[in-house]
């Protein structure tokens, strides 16, 4: 995620702190002087009352127990690590709790049912619009009603009448005579902007074929995940997406689709190409191999006005946790299409048989003037001794989830979403900020679903600063780690800094790019998912998240170019400078220029700057850049865990050195199709990765045994397999029968592996692919699997797209062909330079 300051909610005046809207009543809020303005209403839920009953009596056994936590006085809190306060002086939780009555609005029998948590509340009135805004002509009050309290805290109505598709909201008044205005937290659909929730039956929101929808058997060894924004998969014209369906959740329904509309085939079968076309899309996902889509946040969020034209954020700005973005709808005012159109997203990439892992944030929300702190006034953000909000966040309201309502909250959300739109995954974000209490709670939550022990649980195991919790709270950080569920994973920064340099320092190198000797120890030991006993407290290989880019920081390919080419891009581009020859710079359009092979001295022309040549690998210099990429994916993809990479990385994405695009536009944050052609080479070297690695459930948790080879050469063995990476200028051999002593090891650690640590059976998808792969046997027997040499991308001529691809992975090493990594004299591996190579014992 990112840190940014908080704004008023889309089109709303930055002094607007009352509770005045549609239905003529206008009252002061009781609100702090820094909150935001009257945010997006939350989403009007209509669970199914029994599976609803059935979600809150889970979550009431994993929270009671937040009831009774002690609470140390204000002089006594000790300061913990990097600031943290180890302890609150406010009682965990005060008010009486409701832990098993459904919440949100329902319709079940005939009948439409509202439920509020507001125990500090003297009244509470439930309005019914025929709209989701005052804006919308013909918008009006159908009702007022006022709610009856409960010994719970909760107050309640029940209406006859089936109300789905009515909007609502409530008037919470409280003793000392202030009224707030609030959506409903527990909502499950809005109107636009979210500004007042919506009743839905959710029903009437699946799209054809809804039943049948199944989450893909990808075994846990298989799973290789792709992070992309909803609107950065589809908005860049050259991509071949319908124009009414590009930012939106209906591009992944669109098959068959190729760059420059160029039609890739129907996309149902095969790998979605057809003749020489360029896939892009969901085909472009199907050939690329991954199986997994991690997409950034796209419940409801704050920082876009859906009733706007296109704009641009991340989404970590939550508003409606349990409602779908309108602003990725083709109606963002109906507030059933939006849910339907998102069903439908995940039903076609479910088809293609690709997981959908979802986004949440959790830690923190838009504002602290939000709907849950409008119900319940200073329960649900954090808080310091002296009052001020929490902000481990960074972006000025951390949530408190060692409470046992919002605890509660979490729990039924994330079951919900995993439920209702079939989730198949949840990446959360500043894990490092949520309880481990809360996290396993989701765990055993998710486990009582029907085939929920497949849904993948990971995060950030960190925060952006210190926060403030109770004592006897134990937060989901790298501290923390080990009281988590085993089956809840992490993101692993050690081997990211390790594999290219600090994140946070553009020019700090790491082992691909610059400092090989300095990380060569720490890369034997992330390849093997730092799992050496006592040592790092990673965990298990299923737990550890292996990447070096994601939507946070510098993508890996302008990382590389800052490290490796600091004088001519170590500040990046300027933004007034990007793209001033025309249209090939931030705006992803044509490709001009001269070609990588004779781009070393070129002067530049029509305004470009040399920066800009390098990013948009124009530039001579990038062929040692290319190498180092080409060295850090076989890395990642060969390294024991889960590999992990953000959208456009395997065609070196560049955002030409803004390393917080969060809110940088449309153009610069979109993927560039038209990239992905260019550096074809780049994309089929990461597909063969791909196919090599579900080839073998090896590739998942086999152990890695470390082969001694001379210089800074990265060398270990894989069960039938030996990896070499070699980042030096200079080519490196390796003895074979170093290799076979480094198997015996192997096998030797291999038979102590418990029964639960053995890899699932292969998989046959993608065996045709690896049939493919070169053979050439040496005298010892060795095959050459896979060399990075053979997906050069230094000839391409970046003035014109290729008229074809060549296949995913090139043709068998023709007898004597140029290019080492061939077997000699049965005696040794020879190592090109910056070369990435895998060997299989015939």
């Amino acid at each position: 995620m990112t840190t940014f300051m908080n704004e008023p909610p889309a089109g709303l005046p930055a002094d607007s702190q009352g509770v005045e809207d549609a239905g003529g009543v206008v009252a002061v809020a009781a609100v702090p002087p820094a909150a935001s303005a009257d945010v997006a209403v939350p989403d009007v839920a209509v669970p199914d009352a029994a599976a609803t009953s059935g979600l809150a009596q889970s979550a009431a056994q994993s929270v009671a127990q937040s009831a009774t936590q002690s609470v140390t006085p204000a002089a006594d809190i000790p300061a913990g690590p990097d600031g943290m306060a180890a302890a609150s002086p406010i009682d965990t939780d005060p008010y009486p709790l409701c832990l098993e009555r459904p919440l949100g609005a329902a319709v079940a029998d005939g009948h439409t049912t509202f439920a509020l948590w507001a125990p500090t509340a003297s009244a509470v009135t439930l309005r019914l619009f025929t709209h989701g805004s005052d804006s919308e002509a013909g918008d009006r009050t159908l009702r007022t009603i006022a709610l009856s309290p409960h010994a719970d805290g909760s107050w309640t109505a029940d209406l006859d009448g089936n109300l789905s598709g009515v909007y609502y909201d409530y008037l919470v008044t409280f003793p000392y005579g202030t009224v707030q205005r609030t959506a409903d937290p527990w909502a499950r659909a809005a109107g636009v902007n979210g500004r007042r929730s919506m009743v839905i039956d959710l029903r009437s929101t699946d799209p054809d074929g809804w039943d049948d929808d199944r989450r893909p058997d990808v075994p846990p060894a298989e799973t290789v995940v792709w992070e992309t924004h909803i609107g950065d998969f589809s908005n860049d014209p050259h991509g071949g997406i319908p124009a009414a369906h590009r930012g939106k959740y209906l591009a992944f329904a669109d098959r068959g689709t190729g760059v420059d509309g160029e039609r890739s085939g129907d996309g149902r079968s095969g790998d979605g190409r057809s003749g020489n076309g360029h896939p892009s899309g969901v085909d472009y996902l199907r050939r690329l191999g991954v199986t997994a889509v991690q997409l950034l946040p796209f419940y409801d969020y704050g920082s876009v006005d859906e009733s706007g034209g296109p704009q641009f954020n991340w989404g970590y700005d939550p508003v409606n946790y349990n409602v779908p973005e309108g602003s990725y709808s083709t109606n963002p005012y109906d507030g059933a299409v939006r849910i339907r159109e998102c069903k439908t997203m995940i039903q076609s990439l479910h088809a293609a048989g690709i997981k959908v892992i979802m986004d949440v944030v959790y830690n923190h929300m838009f504002s602290p003037d939000n709907w849950f702190e409008r119900t319940v006034p200073g329960y649900y953000c954090r808080r310091w001794p002296y009052g001020a909000l929490a902000n481990g966040s960074g972006c000025g309201c951390d949530m408190a989830s060692e409470r046992a309502m919002f605890r509660r909250f979490i729990v039924e959300s994330v079951t919900y979403w995993a439920r209702e739109y079939h989730i198949d995954g949840f990446r959360f974000d500043l894990m490092g900020l949520i309880d481990v209490d809360t996290m396993n709670a989701v765990r055993d939550s998710l486990d009582t679903l029907p085939g929920g022990e497949s849904i993948l649980m990971y995060g950030e195991p960190w925060s952006a600063g210190p926060t403030c919790v109770p004592e006897g709270v134990t937060l989901a950080n790298k501290d923390g780690l080990a009281a988590l569920n085993p089956r809840i994973g992490h993101f692993c920064d050690t081997t990211r800094d390790a594999i290219k340099g600090h994140v946070f320092y553009p020019e700090r190198r790491g082992y691909v790019n610059g400092d090989a000797a300095g990380n060569k120890a720490a890369i034997q030991h992330a390849v093997d998912a730092w799992r050496e006993p006592g040592a790092f407290g990673e965990g298990e290989p299923g737990q550890i998240i292996q990447y070096v880019s994601a939507h946070d920081d510098l993508t890996l390919w302008d990382k590389l170019c800052m490290s490796m080419c600091p004088d001519v891009c170590g500040d990046g581009v300027a933004a007034g400078n990007v793209g001033a020859a025309g249209d090939g710079g931030r705006g992803g359009g044509d490709v001009a220029g001269d070609g990588l092979a004779d781009a070393d001295d070129r002067v530049p022309a029509g305004g470009r700057v040399p920066a800009e040549d390098v990013f948009d690998v124009r530039d001579g210099r990038c062929r040692a850049v290319l190498a180092a990429n080409r060295i850090a994916a076989g890395l990642t993809l060969t390294a024991a865990g889960i590999p992990f990479m953000l959208a456009g990385e395997e065609f070196a994405r560049t955002k030409y050195g803004d390393d917080n695009s969060y809110d940088s536009g449309i153009a610069l944050n979109q993927l560039d199709w038209r990239r992905s052609v260019r550096l074809g080479g780049l994309v089929d070297y990461y597909a063969a990765l791909i196919a090599l690695r579900r080839s073998d459930p090896c590739w998942f948790d086999a152990p890695r045994q470390a082969i001694d080879v001379a210089g800074d050469v990265v060398a270990f063995r894989v069960k039938e397999y030996a990896v070499f990476a070699n980042p030096d200028d200079e080519a490196r051999r390796a003895l074979v029968s170093a290799v076979g002593a480094a198997a015996g090891a192997a096998d030797a650690v291999a038979g102590t592996l418990p029964q639960s640590a053995s890899p699932t059976a292969p998989s046959t998808e993608g065996a045709e692919e690896m049939g493919r792969y070169a053979a050439e046997t040496g005298p010892d027997g060795w095959r050459l699997v896979l060399s990075s040499d053979w997906y050069d991308d230094a000839g391409v001529d970046a003035g014109t797209l290729p008229q074809s691809r060549p296949s995913a992975v090139p043709a068998p090493f023709a007898e004597g062909a140029e290019g080492a990594g061939r077997c000699t004299a049965g005696e040794w591996f020879v190592l090109p330079p910056r070369s990435f190579t895998v060997w299989k014992r015939a």
